[in-house]
């Protein structure tokens, strides 16, 4: 059976994106371009950009036209804790694992919220159902590009104590904030799967459906056992590479 034209063109293009012929951030001809060069109906072209946007390749949105989708690994190593545990410092855990690698990454806070708990959050945290906890959401990102989302959850006394009750974006991050007022994260607990993203993560991602996502729960606990934090982390699975390193095998 012969390609459709829309799958040759997509093809054709994603192998031109993959060879940097076109750069991150650059936009794609117009579709009435490609129609001009030969390469087909408005109608191949359309559904061309339409299959590479579902890919991951490009981004569209109305008045940006098509643009290539900036597609670099962002390495994201278990050990980005260790160097933000002091209180003071002035970059969260994502800033200085971005910071590490060149990149300029960020962090957008959402004001936090006082909500109730959902069932499996109040279940990890040791509270019963039905209690209210602190809420906050970020949106990790590299050059104003959303990465990943993360909503944390806080046992109410432990997010004031911390001021994690407060808006705006915590100095030195969460960890640190915590440990400023003698609430000790020591160890913590990361499972990670991969999925097929619903529409309203695949839209906050700016990605398509068929790229999935990595979702990493992540409960911390202090020097007594008791959980502290539990966070959720949406991203993109073809631009996050979680690291494991120099884990003990015995105890």
């Amino acid at each position: 059976m012969a390609t459709p034209k829309w799958r040759a063109l997509a093809d054709k293009i994603a192998a031109q994106i993959e060879a940097g012929e076109y750069a991150p951030g650059e936009e794609l001809p117009h579709i009435r371009t490609l129609v001009a060069e030969g390469e087909g109906s408005g109608a191949t072209v359309h559904r061309a950009y339409q299959q590479l946007a579902a890919e991951g390749y490009v981004t569209s949105s109305r008045g940006h036209g098509t643009r290539v989708r900036d597609r670099r690994r962002i390495r994201v190593p278990l050990s980005r804790y260790g160097a933000v545990l002091a209180p003071g410092g002035a970059k969260g855990p994502w800033e200085t694992a971005t910071a590490a690698q060149g990149l300029n990454g960020g962090m957008t806070v959402l004001p936090p919220e006082q909500v109730v708990a959902p069932a499996d959050v109040a279940a990890a945290l040791r509270l019963a159902e039905g209690t209210r906890v602190i809420q906050r959401t970020r949106q990790a990102t590299v050059d104003g590009d959303v990465v990943q989302t993360q909503t944390a959850w806080y046992p109410l006394e432990i997010a004031t104590a911390a001021g994690l009750d407060q808006p705006g974006k915590i100095a030195g991050g969460i960890l640190g904030a915590m440990a400023a007022v003698g609430l000790e994260a020591v160890d913590a607990d990361e499972v990670v799967r991969a999925w097929s993203p619903s529409a309203s993560e695949a839209a906050a991602l700016s990605i398509g459906q068929t790229v999935p996502v990595l979702v990493v729960d992540r409960l911390t606990r202090d020097q007594r056992g008791r959980p502290l934090e539990f966070v959720r982390i949406t991203g993109a699975a073809d631009r996050l590479e979680l690291v494991y390193e120099r884990l003990p095998l015995s105890s």
